[in-house]
Order: structure tokens, then sequence, then C-alpha cells
């Protein structure tokens, strides 16, 4: 069941795991943590192209943001009850920070940070008496 699309980032919890349909279509799955204080888990799905880029440039470690569609599914524990799996059904997913096995010098960090432009915009906006309505 879907309930609704989502943004959210995570650590890459282990690397993402590829197998195929039986028509040949490859399906991409990893678990990030959204919460390391917490460990919430939540799963990723991807399909088709997508699936092909995840599982060649995602590993365990990266920090991602993934959008696609929020799902539950029911699934049973070994002891026999039912548990609620929270899961997203990716559209897409992008690598916003690496692993590293050593520390970065000062320009490694800010090649792995998301930057914002800081300019004002406020000059580009129409005035008022500029609007034809």
């Amino acid at each position: 069941m879907s309930l609704a699309k989502i943004f959210i980032t995570g650590k890459v919890v282990k690397n993402p795991e590829k197998r195929f349909t039986q028509n040949d279509l490859p399906i991409t799955d990893f678990t990030i943590d959204i919460n390391p204080q917490d460990e919430s888990l939540v799963r990723v799905v991807a399909i088709g192209n997508q699936a092909e880029n995840i599982e060649q440039n995602i590993k365990a470690q990266d920090t991602v943001i993934v959008e696609g569609r929020l799902q539950t599914n029911t699934v049973k524990t070994t002891s026999g009850k039912d548990r609620k799996v929270f899961e997203i059904n990716a559209s897409t997913v992008e690598k916003i920070s690496a692993q590293s096995s050593s520390t970065p010098s000062k320009s490694a960090k800010n090649e792995n940070l998301v930057q914002f432009a800081t300019e004002e915009i406020s000059e580009d906006l129409i005035d008022e008496d500029e609007i034809p309505f």
C-alpha cells in the first residue's frame, strides 16, 4: 500500500544487493539508517536503470538522499508475529557523501558536502506595479 511521496536521508548500512526478475529486470535493495541514535532502519528498493546505478555507485557507509513512495509491508518474524516494515520504492537515489577510510583533507571534505548559493535573489523579483493584472 502506497502511503506518500517521501524524501529521506540516511547512511547505507550494508552494500546494495542486486537480483533479477524472471524477465531479467534488475532490482536492487539496501537498508539505510535514518536515525543513528535510535537505529531506525528503512529498506530502499529500486528497479531498472536506477537499480544498476545504485549497485555500481552506492556502498556501505555512504550517506544518501532517497526520493520515492513510502510503502508498508507486513512480514512474519521467526516467532510468528506480524511486524510492519517500512520501505521506499525509490525513484531517485543520490549520494551526498561517501565513506572514507582515512581522515580526508579539507578540500576533500568540501567535495562531499551539498552547497547552496548565498546570492540575494530579491533584485530579480518583479515589483508590484509590474504585475499585468
